[in-house]
């Protein structure tokens, strides 16, 4: 099945980079059903979705008869986005939510993530409780659970995503391109927005398994980009593998990304309703993003990249707004995680109050000039304490002189640190970027 990916949002520390096998997709099944049987009262019932990939058969097969054996009822949702596996366990009142998605990944990636009752991540304890239980040897339940297939999901997402716009919203006389990404948004995409009264032209729609995320999607849309042009749209909209992100391409073929779409939708909020509290980006964010959210005296802050580290600095300043530049795009007063169709529908009834082309509306955001140099080190690196890096930076600082910013970040992933100059001056970005990068390998490297 080639290399599988075990998200950083489901259980961790249990796999690392090898490949996860049914075996232990059955152990997690039946784990997951025991904490959480053992933790809620009254009917158990987990829902399982997942997107488009051929592997997602077989996990959940596993997954199913892993909750079976604990005594935990299944529905089994087939492929749907992520955020709708969210929504439909809020609906079905379910103890938990799985989805079997690599989001944006290459097919034969894939990975396992839990959302609890409320539709929201669940918690690190009860995840941490899980993880204790793959080590107990498995049995069977004396009373087995049931599955059932829910033949009905696809169409109450559909009403739920058309349910989030005013009553009356039309979408007549909008021609939109719609690229799917041979994901799990397929079949919901289309529905939602042909219903909504758009002339639609769908790309990306046929998945065969071994498609999802190649060569289009919101990582790849220059097809959709060719598309709008082609036939005279008057926009395009991407969404990844599992549909929890999207981006936009203009009338004109421009790419709209995660920071644009987030402007956009706070920009409508702050003019027509009711005014928007505040907005929470990333690290990555463009300086030019948090320049213009200042322009509309709308607060903003960064936190660390990662949708659960936006979700949380939103809670705790109880601000409805958050997102990354990927566009995966937090809406919390409409729903609990990202969703790429929702937020598409939030810029949509931005652009139809305003009665404007996208490409004039994004013009109140001007992206600066960002230059990114990979800089490879050995092993852990401690920035903060190193006093020739940060004199550097304070003096990138200075000649940037507020029309910019510096970051220096050691990746997650990969043995590097990224450094990044973002300001109005291409050539002083260039230089500052290289000088940089230069001081943290003499440093480091």
């Amino acid at each position: 099945m080639g290399r599988k990916y075990f998200g950083t949002d489901g259980i961790r520390g249990r796999v690392g980079e090898g490949p996860i096998t049914p075996e232990f997709v059955l152990r997690l099944g039946w784990a997951a059903g025991k904490v959480l049987a053992d933790r809620y009262a009254g009917h158990k019932q987990i829902l399982i979705g997942k997107d488009t990939r051929t592997s997602g058969y077989m996990f959940e097969s596993a997954l199913q008869a892993g909750l079976i054996s604990a005594g935990v009822d299944v529905g089994l949702l087939g492929p749907m986005p992520t955020p709708a596996i969210a929504y439909l366990t809020r609906t079905f009142q379910a103890q938990a939510g799985i989805v079997i998605s690599a989001s944006h990944n290459p097919y034969f990636d894939n990975g396992i993530k839990f959302f609890g009752g409320t539709g929201a991540k669940l918690p690190d304890e009860i995840e941490y409780a899980i993880e204790a239980q793959l080590d107990v040897p498995m049995g069977t339940e004396e009373t087995l659970g049931k599955a059932r297939r829910i033949e009905d999901a696809a169409g109450r997402y559909i009403e739920f995503c058309k349910g989030t716009m005013p009553w009356g919203f039309s979408l007549n006389g909008v021609k939109l391109v719609l690229d799917c990404a041979n994901g799990a948004t397929y079949h919901i995409a289309p529905a939602v927005f042909s219903e909504l009264g758009a002339e639609i032209d769908v790309i990306a729609a046929e998945p065969n398994g071994e498609n999802i995320n190649f060569e289009c999607g919101s990582t790849k849309p220059e097809r959709l980009q060719a598309r709008v042009l082609e036939c005279g749209a008057d926009m395009g909209i991407a969404f990844d593998g599992d549909g929890d992100r999207v981006v936009f391409v203009d009338h004109k073929g421009e790419v709209v990304d995660g920071d644009e779409i987030l402007y956009l939708i706070a920009a409508y909020r702050q003019r027509y309703a009711g005014g928007c509290s505040g907005v929470v980006g990333t690290l990555m964010s463009n300086f030019g993003f948090e320049l213009a959210l200042q322009k509309l005296e709308i607060p903003f802050v960064r936190a660390k990249v990662g949708d659960r580290y936006v979700l949380e600095a939103m809670r705790e300043r109880d601000w409805m707004l958050g997102g990354e530049n990927s566009g995966h795009i937090v809406c919390s007063d409409v729903t609990t995680t990202g969703d790429g169709i929702v937020a598409a529908l939030q810029v949509l009834l931005a652009l139809s109050t305003d009665g404007a082309p996208l490409n004039d509306l994004k013009q109140g955001m001007r992206k600066l000039p960002q230059n990114m140099i990979n800089v490879k080190v050995s092993g852990k690196v401690d920035l903060d304490s190193n006093k020739v890096i940060q004199e550097a930076v304070q003096a990138a600082e200075t000649e940037l002189a507020g029309s910019g910013r510096v970051l220096l970040r050691p990746s997650g992933t990969e043995p590097v640190v990224r450094v990044m100059v973002e300001g109005d001056q291409p050539p002083l970005v260039a230089r500052l970027s290289q000088e940089l990068a230069d001081v943290v390998a003499g440093a480091l490297g």
